[in-house]
């Protein structure tokens, strides 16, 4: 898929498009990044851009998009407060704010990861140890890709991956809870290639 052929098919009304990946950055990848958030934002008028406010990938996708226009950038957080400092976003939800009792699909699928499956029946519980609290972002990296019943569900999702450990950790995760449910990805195989055209 070229950026063109991206941007004619996804820069509709209603579109979500995650722009996310692992913390750690190769020094010489961020400016790219970063670069992939500003393109983005500048070659398209309706797309929004979503992201779940980690530190690294999702740092400078954001600092990308938000310097072309902020207020279409949303994230999705694993409580209040949560990296305040550096967020740039227009939006943010914190998954304090949403009614998780009322999204078992969102919990099922959470619960999928094996690592983390039993903490969110804690963490569901009202638990909100050093442990439990791991489950907040297993829960708001499922969200970010299916939504909830007030939160739009994504549409395409952008990685910045470990290609030496693919889909690992939280980003793989999220990744696995796209490919499950038909949002089609990417990750920096395809859109390095993006920047060059």
């Amino acid at each position: 898929m070229t950026l063109t052929n991206f941007i004619n098919q996804f820069d509709v009304e209603n579109s979500i498009v995650l722009l996310e990946g692992k913390r750690e950055v190769s020094s010489n990848d961020s400016d790219l990044l970063i670069q992939l958030g500003k393109t983005l934002a500048t070659k398209t008028k309706k797309m929004k851009f979503r992201s779940g406010n980690a530190n690294g990938s999702d740092h400078y996708f954001s600092m990308g998009v938000a310097s072309v226009d902020k207020s279409r950038l949303q994230v999705i957080t694993p409580y209040s407060g949560h990296r305040q400092k550096t967020n740039q976003a227009h939006e943010t939800i914190a998954l304090d704010e949403i009614h998780l009792a009322a999204e078992s699909e969102v919990i099922y699928q959470s619960k999928a990861n094996n690592k983390i499956g039993k903490l969110v029946d804690q963490y569901m519980s009202g638990a909100r140890d050093q442990y439990s609290i791991k489950a907040a972002y297993i829960i708001r990296d499922t969200i970010k890709a299916l939504g909830t019943e007030v939160i739009k569900p994504a549409t395409f999702g952008i990685f910045y991956d470990d290609l030496n450990k693919p889909k690992a950790g939280g980003t793989g995760h999220t990744m696995k809870v796209c490919e499950q449910n038909n949002i089609p990805i990417i990750d920096q195989k395809t859109w390095f290639k993006w920047l060059e055209e």
